[in-house]
């Protein structure tokens, strides 16, 4: 039986927005266990690669010993950057499910398209979509709420 998690990664996302961060939230789940939640830390770490994704895949490792989280799903409010996109094929991620689209940024669907490289070893399975509206909806608050 499918289980989402998006409404817990979307959580993280909100968290992230009244940090300061671009809302953007993660969680991976392995037989049903979560292993790592996390929202953007850039601005609070001071480092550009401390997008969800990437600090939830650390996380995930952290807990499991290991440099691969294979079987994994991991939910994003928003489809994963080029950096983020490579960082999923190398802990070979199984399934992953974004939120709303990233014409400008993305590195899935959009953009460099990352997956569809023949550079890369591992490909998830990709669901796009999930929690689409609420995900939209944080960022173009967030981001109407910093031009104004």
């Amino acid at each position: 039986m499918f289980r989402s998690y998006m409404e817990m990664a979307l959580r993280e996302a909100r968290a992230a927005g009244e940090r300061g961060e671009v809302p953007v939230g993660a969680v991976i789940v392995r037989d049903g266990e979560v292993l790592g939640t996390a929202g953007n830390r850039t601005r609070e770490l001071s480092d550009p690669t401390a997008h969800a994704e990437v600090l939830v895949i650390r996380a995930a490792c952290a807990a499991l010993g290991s440099e691969r989280i294979e079987g994994a799903d991991l939910y994003v409010t928003l489809e994963p950057c080029p950096m983020c996109a490579a960082a999923i094929s190398f802990a070979r991620v199984a399934r992953l499910y974004y939120g709303a689209a990233d014409p400008k940024s993305g590195g899935v669907a959009q953009g460099a398209r990352i997956f569809q490289h023949p550079q890369c070893h591992h490909v998830p399975q990709v669901y796009d979509g999930i929690g689409a509206g609420e995900s939209e909806s944080l960022l173009r608050g967030f981001f109407a709420a910093r031009r104004s």
